[in-house]
Protein backbone atom coordinates (compact mmCIF):
# COMPACT_ATOMS: atom_id res chain seq x y z
CA UNK A 1 0.00 0.00 0.00
CA UNK A 2 1.13 3.23 -1.16
CA UNK A 3 1.62 5.86 1.79
CA UNK A 4 -0.38 9.27 1.15
CA UNK A 5 1.68 12.15 2.31
CA UNK A 6 -0.19 15.23 3.94
CA UNK A 7 0.73 18.58 4.56
CA UNK A 8 -0.61 21.64 5.97
CA UNK A 9 -1.63 24.79 4.22
CA UNK A 10 2.08 26.32 6.11
CA UNK A 11 4.38 23.72 4.23
CA UNK A 12 2.57 24.37 1.02
CA UNK A 13 3.05 27.83 1.55
CA UNK A 14 6.55 27.57 1.89
CA UNK A 15 6.69 26.55 -2.06
CA UNK A 16 5.64 29.49 -3.51
CA UNK A 17 7.82 29.49 -6.75
CA UNK A 18 10.08 32.45 -5.27
CA UNK A 19 14.06 32.06 -4.66
CA UNK A 20 14.07 28.49 -5.85
CA UNK A 21 11.52 26.94 -4.41
CA UNK A 22 9.05 24.80 -6.52
CA UNK A 23 5.93 25.29 -7.43
CA UNK A 24 3.11 23.81 -5.45
CA UNK A 25 -0.69 25.01 -5.36
CA UNK A 26 -3.57 23.33 -3.02
CA UNK A 27 -6.64 21.95 -5.88
CA UNK A 28 -9.95 20.13 -3.64
CA UNK A 29 -7.39 19.46 -1.09
CA UNK A 30 -5.01 17.89 -2.85
CA UNK A 31 -1.30 19.17 -2.99
CA UNK A 32 0.20 19.66 -6.75
CA UNK A 33 4.07 20.27 -7.27
CA UNK A 34 3.37 22.05 -10.74
CA UNK A 35 7.06 23.09 -11.28
CA UNK A 36 7.51 21.05 -14.50
CA UNK A 37 4.44 22.34 -15.49
CA UNK A 38 4.70 25.85 -15.81
CA UNK A 39 6.01 26.71 -18.81
CA UNK A 40 3.95 24.18 -20.74
CA UNK A 41 1.10 25.20 -19.15
CA UNK A 42 -1.45 27.23 -22.37
CA UNK A 43 -2.55 30.39 -20.24
CA UNK A 44 1.40 31.01 -19.64
CA UNK A 45 3.00 30.17 -16.21
CA UNK A 46 1.81 33.48 -14.97
CA UNK A 47 -1.66 32.35 -14.18
CA UNK A 48 -0.22 29.07 -12.32
CA UNK A 49 2.35 31.63 -9.99
CA UNK A 50 -0.40 33.31 -8.97
CA UNK A 51 -1.57 30.57 -6.68
CA UNK A 52 2.09 29.45 -6.00
CA UNK A 53 1.90 28.14 -2.45
CA UNK A 54 -2.17 28.36 -1.87
CA UNK A 55 -5.38 26.88 -2.46
CA UNK A 56 -6.39 27.52 -6.36
CA UNK A 57 -9.65 25.20 -6.43
CA UNK A 58 -11.94 28.00 -7.00
CA UNK A 59 -10.52 29.70 -10.29
CA UNK A 60 -9.37 26.00 -11.24
CA UNK A 61 -13.03 25.14 -10.96
CA UNK A 62 -14.22 28.37 -12.32
CA UNK A 63 -12.12 28.04 -15.53
CA UNK A 64 -13.55 24.94 -16.28
CA UNK A 65 -10.75 22.93 -17.42
CA UNK A 66 -11.24 19.71 -19.78
CA UNK A 67 -10.85 16.24 -18.61
CA UNK A 68 -7.69 16.27 -20.19
CA UNK A 69 -6.25 19.12 -17.67
CA UNK A 70 -7.63 16.85 -14.83
CA UNK A 71 -5.84 13.75 -15.90
CA UNK A 72 -2.55 15.65 -16.45
CA UNK A 73 -3.36 16.98 -12.79
CA UNK A 74 -3.06 13.75 -11.29
CA UNK A 75 1.15 13.40 -12.72
CA UNK A 76 1.86 16.35 -10.55
CA UNK A 77 0.09 15.13 -7.32
CA UNK A 78 2.29 15.05 -3.95
CA UNK A 79 -0.15 14.59 -1.13
CA UNK A 80 -3.17 15.90 0.46
CA UNK A 81 -3.54 18.38 2.64
CA UNK A 82 -3.88 17.68 6.39
CA UNK A 83 -7.62 18.30 7.55
CA UNK A 84 -7.26 17.58 11.30
CA UNK A 85 -4.22 20.84 11.07
CA UNK A 86 -6.03 23.00 8.93
CA UNK A 87 -7.34 26.15 10.24
CA UNK A 88 -10.40 26.08 7.89
CA UNK A 89 -13.33 24.05 9.18
CA UNK A 90 -15.87 22.75 6.57
CA UNK A 91 -18.59 25.75 8.23
CA UNK A 92 -15.43 28.08 8.33
CA UNK A 93 -15.07 27.63 4.62
CA UNK A 94 -18.78 28.13 3.91
CA UNK A 95 -19.33 31.16 5.96
CA UNK A 96 -16.08 32.45 3.62
CA UNK A 97 -17.72 31.27 0.55
CA UNK A 98 -21.30 32.89 1.40
CA UNK A 99 -19.67 36.05 1.88
CA UNK A 100 -17.75 36.25 -1.28
CA UNK A 101 -20.34 35.29 -3.52
CA UNK A 102 -20.56 37.90 -5.96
Amino acid sequence: MVEVREFTRQEVALRDGKNGNPTWVIIRDMVYDVTPYLNEHPGGSELIADFAGKDATKDFDDFGHSGTAMSQLKLYKVGELNMSTDPYTDAEQCEWEHYNTP
